[in-house]
């Protein structure tokens, strides 16, 4: 796949000209067990130098994911809802923590998603909770700081910090697979001038630069135009005045 990567590359060089560093990170969604795909992640991840928070449902997570991540030193497990199960009536967007569902319902199975994967994944599970379609009430924000999450990740440019007292926004802005249409992969030119422009309002401040840029994937899905194009951006990246972030764990902590 041949990709015009020049409007990026262009937009990186006023970032170096202007002695700016954009922070970088990488969640993919969806994980429950090891699977040929998830190879094909871990080696992308290698390949890039990039470590990726790997958002895996608490429900039917299995030790044997466990055990794989043990080995690997490419992948920060975070804690991605609870069921991925939708709670919304039929009119509202899907959510499993949307305004409409019983708050008490929900704390317990936010409470219980944390300490099903604590169980799994030790002191490599990182304080992340990621609101399956990334959709959740900001009413339940407390509870998660409440629980012991350190952040929360949705989609798109964070207007403050902190969602509440406690719990800090780090949400994913790119995201290459066309969800409403083929699922395959967005338009690589669409994909570069939306990649072009969250950097440009970064750069001129109108959104928060000291937020993490999140690449958001889901490789269970990954067509090979996905895979290629997610390799070609990394790879881009990397050459830019970038830093990656790395979440910290539950037994480490630092401020964004």
């Amino acid at each position: 796949m041949k990709i015009d990567w020049s409007p990026l590359r262009s937009e990186l060089a006023l970032w170096r000209a202007q002695n700016l560093i954009l922070p970088v990170w990488w969640r993919d969604d969806d994980a429950t067990s090891p699977s040929q795909e998830l190879d094909q992640l871990v080696a992308l991840s290698c390949d890039c130098d990039v470590p990726v928070h790997l958002a895996v449902i608490p429900k039917t997570a299995t030790s044997a994911l466990a055990s794989y991540v043990e080995d690997t030193s490419a992948l920060i497990p975070v804690v991605h809802g609870f069921a991925h199960k939708n709670h919304n009536p039929q009119d509202m967007k899907k959510s499993e923590f949307g305004a409409a569902r019983d708050v008490e319902d929900a704390k317990r199975d936010i409470q219980t998603g944390f300490d099903t994967l604590d169980q799994l994944f030790g002191k490599r599970l990182a304080p992340m909770f990621v609101p399956p379609w990334n959709r959740m009430s900001p009413e339940m924000f407390p509870l998660l700081a409440e629980i012991g999450y350190a952040s929360v990740s949705v989609f798109s440019p964070r207007d403050r910090v902190e969602a509440c007292e406690g719990l800090t926004q780090i949400n994913t802005h790119l995201d290459p697979i066309f969800w409403r249409k083929t699922r395959g992969l967005i338009p690589a030119p669409l994909l570069v001038e939306k990649m072009v422009g969250l950097l440009h309002d970064r750069r001129t401040g109108l959104t928060d630069n000291s937020e993490p840029l999140g690449y958001l994937t889901h490789h269970l899905v990954h067509t090979p135009d996905i895979w290629e194009f997610s390799r070609q951006f990394l790879l881009e990246l990397r050459e830019g005045p970038i830093t990656l972030y790395r979440h910290e764990t539950r037994h480490t902590k630092k401020d964004i």
